[in-house]
């Protein structure tokens, strides 16, 4: 008998390591939404050394905000990404998934909403993305506008003398992403789903 006490079965070990990476990331997601309400932007909080992925079947929203910046991680390293501010934002079909290795193969940390459920909202979103694919139709563009003067979404600005866009009004379908980091002052999530799985399937 182990003097530790019972040992757990074989292929336990690496799901309570999941769940322990789980638990923490969203407790997370919920306390960025409480300082996203207060007007802290995402790249105030150390993001993870890889990205993961973000998609929805569309995204509508009444404004959207976008520079360029670095991520910093936190051994330091500085990755660079575009900074997505959209206010007022409506989604469907909304996926996040990540993947990491473990003894026993990749396991798949994947969030879903929407669907059946219905469209999911959130407000002052901001995704820190490394790219973003889809079908785009902006409103009243402006580019080059410099970054520190931008107004479309609440707090999210650049520095002095850096390239900034904005529109009044954004549809994105087919949206694909690989982010660092996605906040919201407030989600609703219909429909949410959390799954764990070993060599699942991701969102794309």
């Amino acid at each position: 008998m182990n003097k530790d006490g019972p040992r757990a079965p074989e292929g336990r070990t690496a799901w309570r390591k999941a769940a322990v990476v789980a638990v923490p990331a969203l407790a997370a997601v919920a306390a960025m939404g409480v300082a996203m309400s207060d007007g802290v932007l995402a790249s105030s909080f150390a993001v993870s050394g890889s990205a993961f992925q973000v998609s929805a079947g569309e995204l509508t929203s009444d404004g959207l905000a976008s520079f360029a910046q670095l991520d910093r991680s936190t051994d330091g390293t500085q990755h660079p990404a575009a900074l997505l501010g959209i206010g007022g934002a409506t989604l469907s079909d909304f996926c996040q998934a990540s993947r990491f290795s473990t003894p026993v193969g990749t396991v798949v940390f994947k969030l879903t909403a929407g669907g059946d459920a219905g469209k999911i909202s959130a407000s002052d979103l901001v995704l820190d993305g490394e790219g973003l694919v889809g079908d785009a139709q902006l409103g009243t563009v402006q580019l080059g506008r410099d970054a520190s003067t931008l107004d479309r979404v609440p707090g999210v600005r650049g520095e002095p003398g850096q390239f900034g866009l904005q529109a009044s009004q954004v549809t994105v379908s087919g949206v694909r992403s690989h982010a660092r980091s996605v906040t919201g002052g407030n989600f609703r999530l219909k429909g949410l789903k959390l799954d764990v799985s070993l060599d699942g399937k991701a969102c794309f």
